[in-house]
């Protein structure tokens, strides 16, 4: 019962081609894990300039922001794959 995708094992597959093989299958996977970096990243920019705001309610809102960048881009990912499988029919019937 071949599909048509590769089957590989966790011990054959190196952690660099891993990520290309992922990024080729799910780009939005892609730019959420960016969307996550940049959130933290402006996140540990602003983590010396948070006032007086515990640091535990800065880091929940930290987490808040980076979880929302990622379930977003695979929102629109999904959404863009179901527009073109079912409004474009460009995908083949499965």
């Amino acid at each position: 019962m071949s599909n048509g995708k590769e089957i590989f094992f966790a011990d054959e597959e190196a952690a660099g081609s891993k990520l290309k093989r992922k990024a080729k299958e799910s780009p939005f996977m892609i730019a959420g894990l960016g969307g996550l970096v940049v959130a933290l990243g402006i996140a540990a920019y602003k983590f010396r300039h948070r006032g007086s705001m515990p640091t535990s309610v800065f880091l929940m809102q930290t987490r808040v922001a980076a979880q929302g960048t990622v379930v977003s881009a695979l929102t629109i990912g999904v959404a863009y794959h179901m527009f073109n499988k079912w409004i474009l029919h460009d995908g083949e019937d499965e």
